[in-house]
């Protein structure tokens, strides 16, 4: 049976939550340069607290603590985020892709591309869980690294290739890493991914139907059922002839023509 508190209100305040930080993300990140310290430092404070509330969230079963530990969650994501599209935290390699390199020699390029950002999220997850390990409320750890796993799964879909790798909130100084994007196609990678993601989305479902009524269990199951879903739809995207700026473009700063044709591939 469907509950309106363990979960309607997960999924209403999960999908809100996705939008609006998005969009806050992709403003912040696509204005002048000179403005990227500031929200460095923003950032930086939201994720320092984020972390001290997972950490106090995770002694606590309560559902306040559930909702507590998904929002500490989702402010060090988006400490995370800041520092990738700043470029404050992304790769050694700043330029254009080598047109001329195949396999493996181009996957070690693209990779140089992301890796400083890539390790920053690995350790930052396994900080989170170690500390909630044998915690009461792991859903803080839980949350990050499905978040983790979702963003790693997207972006090795697209260095392969995809029908869609439309990036209009891609910040035009990060424009050189559309070079590393695969020919546009339709993969079995990419089906499979939005399989598997659906697999795990349907599993978390179906904790939140078996838990009790409106119980923190409940709610946090469909908190990350939602996760999935959101997930699966922005892997559908990559499938999708479907273009960023028709959900955010009140977040991205008009851009002129000369700016689309002729982006800033390097820093």
């Amino acid at each position: 049976m469907v509950s309106w508190s363990g979960h309607i209100v997960p999924f209403i305040v999960t999908v809100a939550i996705w939008f609006v930080a998005t969009g806050l993300i992709a403003w912040a990140d696509n204005r002048e340069r000179a403005t990227f310290s500031r929200s460095l430092m923003i950032g930086g404070a939201c994720g320092i607290a984020g972390l001290i509330t997972i950490l106090i969230a995770s002694q606590s079963a309560e559902l306040w603590a559930v909702y507590l530990a998904f929002v500490g969650a989702l402010m060090v994501w988006g400490w995370h985020e800041i520092g990738f599209l700043t470029g404050a935290a992304a790769g050694p390699r700043r330029v254009a892709a080598d047109a001329s390199l195949r396999g493996a020699r181009r996957f070690a390029q693209a990779s140089a591309t992301v890796i400083h950002h890539e390790v920053a999220l690995a350790l930052t997850a396994l900080l989170l869980i170690s500390l909630s390990w044998n915690a009461p409320n792991q859903i803080g750890a839980t949350v990050f690294v499905l978040l983790f796993a979702l963003r790693l799964t997207a972006k090795i879909n697209m260095f392969v290739g995809v029908p869609n790798s439309t990036a209009e909130m891609l910040p035009l100084h990060l424009a050189y890493l559309k070079t590393y994007f695969g020919r546009n196609r339709m993969t079995a990678l990419l089906a499979g991914s939005i399989l598997a993601i659906t697999a795990v989305g349907a599993w978390f479902g179906s904790l939140a139907l078996a838990a009790p009524v409106g119980s923190a269990e409940m709610v946090g199951a469909s908190l990350l059922t939602t996760l999935c879903f959101l997930g699966v739809l922005e892997h559908m995207f990559l499938a999708l002839p479907f273009r960023d700026g028709m959900l955010w473009g009140w977040a991205l700063p008009s851009r002129t023509t000369s700016n689309r044709s002729k982006p800033d591939l390097g820093l």
